[in-house]
C-alpha cells in the first residue's frame, strides 16, 4: 500500500483515500488549526492553491486538535469557520491526531521525512507542511513558521509542476 492509498476520511465525514484529497496533483499536506496564532496562514494557502489550482497543485488541509486544544471543534464548526473566514475552497480532511501513540498513519509515514535542517520525527505544531508529488512521494517538508508562500516552497511546487 502506499501513502496515496492509506484510507484518510473527509472533513464531511465520507471515506477517502489521501490520493483521492490529492486528486493525482501536487498537494501540499498541511495539518491546520482554527485558534492558532498561525491560523492567518489559512488565507495564503487558499491564495497558493487558487495560484497554482489549474497546474495541478492542491492544498489539502488536516485538523488536528493536539496543540493547545487549538482546534476543539466539529467536523461542521470547522467547515463554516475556514469558508466563512478564509474562503477555504482546497480539500479537507477529518480531524486527526499527527503525534503519539493514537497518530494517523498518513503522518506516521509523513514524519519520517526530515526538513531542510535534516530533522525528521513529530510534528511540532499547527501548520507543518509536506509537499508530495503527484506518485505520493514527500519532496520536502516545512516546519510551521515557513510560510506557504515562502520563496523556498513555491520554487519547489513550481519544479514538481514541471
Amino acid at each position: 500500500m502506499t501513502l496515496l492509498d492509506t484510507p484518510l476520511g473527509r472533513l464531511d465525514g465520507s471515506a477517502a483515500t489521501l490520493g483521492e484529497l490529492t486528486r493525482g496533483q501536487v498537494a501540499l499536506v498541511v495539518n491546520v488549526a482554527s485558534r492558532c496564532g498561525l491560523t492567518p496562514q489559512y488565507a495564503t494557502l487558499e491564495r497558493l492553491h487558487e495560484t497554482y489550482a489549474e497546474r495541478g497543485f492542491t492544498v489539502v488541509g488536516v485538523p488536528c486538535n493536539q496543540f493547545g486544544g487549538q482546534e476543539p471543534g466539529t467536523a461542521a464548526d470547522i467547515a463554516e469557520f475556514c469558508a466563512s473566514t478564509y474562503g477555504v475552497t482546497f480539500p479537507m480532511a477529518a480531524k486527526v491526531d499527527v503525534n503519539g501513540p493514537t497518530r494517523h498513519p498518513v503522518y506516521e509515514a509523513l514524519t519520517s521525512t526530515a526538513d531542510a535542517d535534516g530533522a525528521a520525527g513529530d510534528i511540532q505544531w499547527n501548520f507543518e507542511k509536506f509537499l508530495l508529488d503527484p506518485d505520493g512521494t514527500v519532496v520536502a517538508r516545512y516546519r510551521p513558521g515557513v510560510q506557504p508562500d515562502d520563496p523556498e516552497v513555491t520554487a519547489a511546487i513550481d519544479s514538481e509542476l514541471g
